[in-house]
């Protein structure tokens, strides 16, 4: 069996703080995202890792060293969103400030955690959490018949918590600002000190709807830190097992939108095909969330994939769309409601699909596949960038699975016995796994030495998405606010980390 090594390693450059502004300006400018910025508390200051990503080329690293005790880093808010939003977590969790950041505020770090405590540098100490020492500074919409809706941090139902603020005329929405960050549980600090095998328990339980993704992007990098290859047969079935987790969840939320606008039998309908894919799942791997299938230099199924069962379900699928979109009432609650249009969403650098449903082209298994798995294939693009587009996408998506995992599972060989990993060639070195979650672009940044993680960076596709949601929002009337949230339907766990 052929044997397959990793993408080159990142290009990797270094830069004085002041320059990072102009040395970032022209990979932005030729097409580069920024995919990640990493924070490392090292002897000699405070490093930041920018990590970038152009289709169909290796990732471009530019790194920097703050000494302590400077005041801080210069700001490139100016230059880029995602990098503002960046540097404020930067600056709760490591203590570096952003000189020049037009939003300077909290972003991870709620009122309540103490002063001067940092929880990602070395010396950092259990906390002593207190009272809040203030409101969230939420901004104030005055004028004649204008009022405000909160909602949340605790919801009706089985949701992770997450503040809601509308500022609202009527039942217009003028203005949403999301609180988020209340389930931050230190993950990152959680893989430090790991030996590599045993950061795939942690990075499967990051959020569980993403559970092959995120253990995928993080042995991914590893991989390649470690310069351990894989076979085509481990890339085959972890691209089905990353199809399967696509199928379930994009399954989920079509019944999940239609129950947003009272058709609850669509709901119960789509719930039933995705328990039939659940149930698969078990038997494809041991664990209805395809948990411990992935380890480093290995991948093992406990049998193939029912290719008549995923086709059917697809089918099935196929049915209840029509089923849903027929009914005029709920094709009319869909249909441009919340548009995110195509400048916003590049802008604000969004992902997966809410970026495809505005027309934006970025899919992982296309622009960075590992071996030739993916290349070939079309992003599923919408243009009105509404929730009946987000719908849209989903379901357009669910057939692209179902033709790639029979492509994959008829063309490539897929030995579902257990085999021995490749041994390590190195026991130190940084790697960057990169893929195509459900959600969108999913990216893991992972430093080894010694044999042992010392740094895990993870970035979530929410941690882009959240952000347009307020702006999705904007003149829609405050029923459709669950309507939108749900097309959307972003990760706190993941976000949160």
């Amino acid at each position: 069996m052929t044997l397959i090594n990793h993408p080159p390693l990142p290009d990797a450059r270094v830069v004085e703080p002041v320059d990072m502004a102009v040395a970032m300006a022209p990979l932005l400018a030729g097409g580069a995202r920024l995919a990640l910025v990493a924070g490392h508390h090292d002897l000699d200051g405070i490093r930041i890792v920018h990590t970038y990503l152009t289709p169909g080329q290796p990732p471009v690293e530019l790194a920097t060293t703050v000494p302590h005790g400077a005041d801080g880093i210069p700001s490139v808010a100016h230059v880029s969103y995602p990098a503002g939003r960046f540097e404020r977590e930067v600056r709760d969790l490591y203590g570096l400030t952003p000189i020049g950041h037009p939003l300077p505020r909290r972003l991870v770090r709620h009122g309540h955690w103490p002063q001067g405590y940092y929880p990602m540098r070395q010396d950092a100490e259990p906390p002593q959490f207190g009272e809040d020492l203030g409101s969230f500074p939420f901004l104030d919409v005055s004028g004649q018949g204008v009022y405000e809706i909160p909602v949340g941090p605790v919801h009706a139902g089985l949701i992770e918590p997450g503040h809601f603020r509308f500022s609202v005329v009527g039942e217009t929405i003028l203005r949403m600002k999301a609180r988020l960050w209340f389930v931050h549980r230190g993950m990152e600090k959680l893989f430090e000190g790991r030996h590599p095998e045993e950061g795939v328990e942690l990075a499967e339980r990051i959020s569980g709807d993403t559970a092959v993704a995120h253990t995928l992007a993080y042995v991914h990098a590893v991989e390649q830190a470690l310069q351990i290859p894989v076979t085509t047969g481990d890339l085959a079935r972890r691209a089905i097992l990353l199809e399967l987790e696509r199928l379930h969840n994009h399954v989920a939320d079509i019944g999940a939108i239609i129950n947003d606008v009272g058709y609850g039998i669509i709901n119960t309908l789509a719930q039933t095909q995705r328990e039939r894919l659940l149930r698969h799942n078990q038997a494809v791997t041991g664990h209805r969330l395809l948990r411990g299938a992935i380890q480093p230099g290995s991948t093992t199924l406990r049998r193939a994939p029912d290719l008549d069962l995923v086709a059917d379900v697809a089918g099935q699928v196929e049915h209840i769309v029509g089923l849903a979109l027929g009914n005029h009432v709920a094709a009319d609650r869909l249909a441009g409601t919340s548009p995110l249009g195509t400048e916003d969403a590049q802008r604000i650098g969004v992902l997966g699909y809410v970026a495809k449903a505005s027309g934006v082209s970025v899919d992982a298994r296309c622009d960075h596949p590992v071996g030739s798995i993916g290349a070939d294939l079309e992003p599923v693009l919408e243009r009105d960038g509404d929730v009946l587009a987000r719908f849209m996408v989903r379901a357009r998506e669910i057939h692209q699975s179902v033709q790639l995992i029979r492509s994959l599972a008829t063309t490539q060989p897929l030995r579902t016995t257990l085999s021995v990993a490749p041994r390590p060639s190195a026991d130190a070195g940084h790697g960057v796994g990169v893929v195509e979650a459900w959600r969108g672009t999913l990216v893991h940044r992972v430093e080894i030495h010694g044999g042992r993680v010392t740094r895990c960076k993870v970035v979530d596709p929410s941690f882009f998405n959240w952000p347009a949601l307020p702006v999705a929002l904007k003149d829609t009337i405050v029923p459709d606010f669950p309507l939108t949230n749900k097309s959307f339907n972003q990760s706190y766990a993941g976000n949160d980390l």
